[in-house]
């Protein structure tokens, strides 16, 4: 089997802890995930099978979409209700107030990433340091928050549900203890569902339990999609059969050559003359080549 099996991740367990269930489910070694979920979330984990393995790494759609919920008036230290949470503030928040603060956290934003997270600082995760008790400085990073939206908000409880479109690298608990921190109340995530990722729906994830039953009447195959999901928004370059022959032998072809290289476009997804994808490679417009980025088939 090769291709992309998307997996609702099951809450208290791992982006790892998946992966090595379904290595017991599918009876094989190579697997891989595209995009760690903490523990406490569920939803959308893209599991790379096979020889798909070789994409988990250059996945060119790198935007996720998560419903967060969310507390207003408390803080912890992992800014989330699963570390040591503390009232802030009673302080009332009309929704109103929450709407107002919200644009200023779209768009390009710094952030500043949370010491319960597996960012490094001086050779060491920053999850681990917070275990002893130690905090560091961290330098803010730039992410980007496409859209950000509240769903659902009660003044009585100050809780609510945000939906949230964002890049890589973004802390959505770090979002949601900023905004609070903005309000003058403090704030905690409650829940996060990652609902899409690196171009994978929730609708399109199968539970664990799916999984093996699936395995148990024999139709897997039914769940893995093909590995060119990953790469549709790419641009397709079709090869010929004499190029596609020359291109698998690692012959660098002449651009001039090729159909459908794009003055707007640098990576591509290459596929053989009888439409199977090949992988991706990329216009080398001063040496005037095609340069093979990596081969998945």
């Amino acid at each position: 089997m090769n291709g992309i099996l998307c997996v609702n991740k099951p809450q208290d367990f791992t982006s790892f802890d998946v992966v090595a269930k379904l290595r017991g489910i599918l009876q094989m070694k190579r697997l891989g995930h595209g995009g760690t979920l903490d523990p406490m979330a569920t939803g959308v984990l893209p599991v790379f099978v096979g020889n798909a393995t070789k994409a988990c790494d250059i996945m060119p759609d790198n935007t996720k979409s998560y419903r967060a919920g969310f507390r207003l008036g408390a803080v912890s230290d992992t800014q989330d209700i699963w570390g040591e949470v503390s009232e802030k503030s009673d302080m009332a928040v009309e929704k109103a107030a929450v709407e107002a603060v919200i644009p200023e956290f779209t768009g390009k934003i710094m952030q500043l990433p949370p010491m319960y997270s597996a960012v490094q600082v001086g050779g060491k995760r920053l999850y681990d340091l917070a275990r002893q008790g130690i905090e560091v400085e961290r330098e803010a990073r730039e992410i980007e928050v496409s859209e950000l939206v509240l769903e659902e908000y009660d003044s009585s409880t100050r809780e609510g549900v945000m939906s949230i479109a964002c890049g890589k690298g973004t802390y959505i608990r770090t979002i949601i203890s900023d905004i609070g921190e903005r309000l003058g109340c403090g704030g905690i995530m409650t829940s996060l569902v990652r609902t899409f990722s690196g171009g994978f729906s929730l609708d399109e994830c199968f539970s664990l339990e799916d999984i093996q039953n699936a395995k148990d009447e024999d139709r897997l195959e039914e769940l893995i999609l093909p590995i060119e999901r990953v790469f549709e928004k790419l641009p397709k370059l079709r090869l010929g059969e004499a190029q596609t022959r020359m291109y698998r032998n690692g012959v660098k072809l002449d651009l001039s050559k090729l159909r459908g290289i794009r003055d707007d476009a640098e990576c591509y997804g290459v596929y053989g003359f009888d439409g199977a994808f090949i992988g991706t490679a990329f216009a080398d417009r001063e040496g005037g080549i095609l340069r093979v980025g990596k081969n998945l088939g």
